[in-house]
C-alpha cells in the first residue's frame, strides 16, 4: 500500500494535529495526552537510543521496501519469503491457502443450525454464516480482506466494517484445514473481535491511526494507508535519509543513516525483537507504531513478567522466556539472532542444535552415553522442547486442535511436556 506521510513520534502527531492552536494550550493537551496512555509517570526518562535519536522523524522518512531491495536485492529475495516478511497480506489467489470450492470449503459446527461456507466470485472471497434449516435460514456475509499469518501453520482473516477491522469467526489451519477461529466459541456466530493497534504493531509494519487522539487505542483506521508484512524498516528503521545519502554520495553508502541491529548493545538488539515477541503489554506509555529499533523499549510499553513455571505460548513473553535461561544470562552475548536469522526463512531444528555446539559439547551431555552422536541434533527437543499453547485452541464440532511451539526458557526439562497438535 501506498504510505501517506504521518507523525511517527506523539509529539510530531500532536504538533501537526494542534498547529492551529495556542503554544500554550498545545502543550497542555500533549501533556494530558501522554498521561492518559497507561498513566505514565511524568519523572519517567526519556528514550535511551543506540541510533539516532528519531522524536522528529514522520511517516514521510519511511520509503517501504522497494528502495531497500534495489541496493540489498540479495538479501531481499531471501527476506521477502520469511514468516515475517509474509505475516500480513491482501487476501488474493496467492496468499489464502483454503480451497473455496464448493463442498470443499464448508465448516461444519457444534450447532446443527450453524455452518460456514466459503465462496468467491469477481468481488473477492467471502465467508458466509448459515443459520437456521433450509428453506429457513439467515445469512451473514463479509469479505475477507487481511491474511493474517505466514501460513507456515496456518492463517486468520480480517474484514473492514467501515474504518473498523475485526476477525472473521473462520481460520484455516494448514495440517488440518477451515476450522473455527480459535477462542471462537463452538457453535455461535461470532464477528464483533475487534482488532487493536497493538495486534496490528506486530502483524504489519504500520497502520494509521483515524483516532480522535493518536493515544487512543481503539479500533479505527485508514482503510488505504498501512503497510501490511514487517518491512525492512521496522529492524532498521526509517530509510529516507540513508536511500537518499546512498543516491547521492554511493562510496559512503549512507553509513550512519540507517539503523544496524548488529551494531546495537544486546539490551537494544533484544528490545527490538521483544516489541513483538515479548507478548501482550502489560502497559503502554506511547502509542503503537512509534517504537523504532534502537529505543528502549520500556519507555514504549511495560511487558508481562514471566513467570517460574511459564509455558511457551503463541502470543508469549519468548524473550523474556530466552532470559530467564542459565545461557543467556551467563554468555553475555546470547540474543534471539544467536539462533535466528531474519533475513532467511526459518532453519531446521538440527541447525540451530548447530548454535548449542558453539559453546557446549556433545560429549558432556549426559545424555550422550546414552544416545551417541545423534544427539548433536536433538539439542533444541530436549532443552526448548514444544509444549502446547493455552490461548491458540480451535474447537470445531466438539474437537480441539491445539497449536505447539518450543519453550524458549533453556533449561533441562525432567518432563518435557511436549504435545503435538491433534
Amino acid at each position: 500500500m501506498r504510505q501517506t506521510p504521518n507523525g511517527w513520534q506523539l509529539a510530531a502527531i500532536m504538533f501537526r494535529r494542534l498547529r492551529g492552536l495556542s503554544a500554550i494550550v498545545s502543550l497542555l493537551l500533549l501533556t494530558s495526552s501522554v498521561i492518559a496512555v497507561g498513566d505514565r509517570k511524568s519523572t519517567h526518562g526519556q528514550p535511551e537510543h543506540d541510533s539516532p535519536d528519531a522524536s522528529s522523524l514522520g511517516r514521510e522518512d519511511f520509503v517501504g521496501d522497494p528502495p531497500c531491495a534495489r541496493c540489498h536485492s540479495n538479501i531481499f529475495e531471501t527476506f521477502e519469503r520469511t514468516s515475517h516478511h509474509l505475516t500480513s497480506r491482501l487476501a488474493s489467489r496467492a496468499s489464502l491457502l483454503g480451497k473455496f470450492t464448493t463442498g470443499a470449503a464448508i465448516v461444519n459446527t457444534s450447532n446443527p443450525t450453524l455452518h460456514y461456507e466459503m465462496t468467491r466470485n469477481a468481488g473477492g472471497y467471502f465467508v458466509s454464516a448459515v443459520t437456521g434449516i433450509a428453506p429457513d435460514t439467515s445469512v451473514r456475509t463479509e469479505k475477507f480482506a487481511i491474511v493474517i499469518g505466514s501460513g507456515k501453520r496456518g492463517q486468520s482473516y480480517l474484514y473492514w466494517q467501515g474504518d473498523q477491522l475485526f476477525e472473521l469467526p473462520v481460520s484455516y489451519w494448514r495440517n488440518v484445514g477451515w476450522v473455527n477461529s480459535p477462542g471462537y466459541p463452538d457453535g455461535t456466530a461470532v464477528f464483533s473481535r475487534p482488532i487493536g493497534p497493538r495486534c496490528l504493531e506486530c502483524h504489519s509494519s504500520y497502520f494509521h491511526s483515524t483516532a480522535d487522539l493518536p493515544t487512543k487505542l481503539e479500533n479505527s483506521y485508514s482503510t488505504t494507508d498501512y503497510v501490511l508484512g514487517i518491512n525492512c524498516e521496522v529492524c532498521h528503521g526509517p530509510g529516507r535519509i540513508h536511500a537518499e545519502a546512498t543516491t547521492q554520495t554511493p562510496a559512503n553508502g549512507g553509513v550512519g543513516e540507517i539503523v544496524n541491529p548488529s551494531k546495537l548493545s544486546r539490551e537494544r538488539k533484544m528490545d527490538a525483537c521483544a516489541l513483538c515477541h515479548g507478548g501482550a503489554a502489560a502497559k503502554l506509555f506511547s502509542p503503537s507504531f512509534t517504537f523504532v529499533p534502537g529505543a528502549k523499549l520500556s519507555d514504549y510499553l511495560e511487558l508481562q513478567s514471566v513467570e517460574s513455571d511459564a509455558r511457551i505460548d503463541v502470543h508469549g513473553n519468548q524473550t523474556g522466556l530466552l532470559e530467564k535461561s542459565r545461557c543467556y544470562r551467563e554468555s553475555g552475548t546470547l540474543t534471539c539472532g544467536t539462533c535466528h536469522n531474519v533475513h532467511n526463512s526459518q532453519s531446521t531444528q538440527s541447525t540451530y542444535s548447530g548454535s548449542c555446539l558453539g559453546c557446549h559439547t556433545v560429549t558432556a551431555c549426559p545424555i550422550y552415553q546414552l544416545r551417541g552422536k545423534r544427539i548433536a541434533t536433538e539439542c533444541v527437543e530436549c532443552h526448548m522442547p514444544r509444549q502446547v499453547s493455552a490461548s491458540m485452541v480451535s474447537t470445531t464440532r466438539g474437537q480441539s486442535a491445539r497449536v505447539t511451539m518450543h519453550n524458549h526458557w533453556i533449561k533441562v526439562y525432567r518432563d518435557t511436556g511436549s504435545i503435538e497438535a491433534h
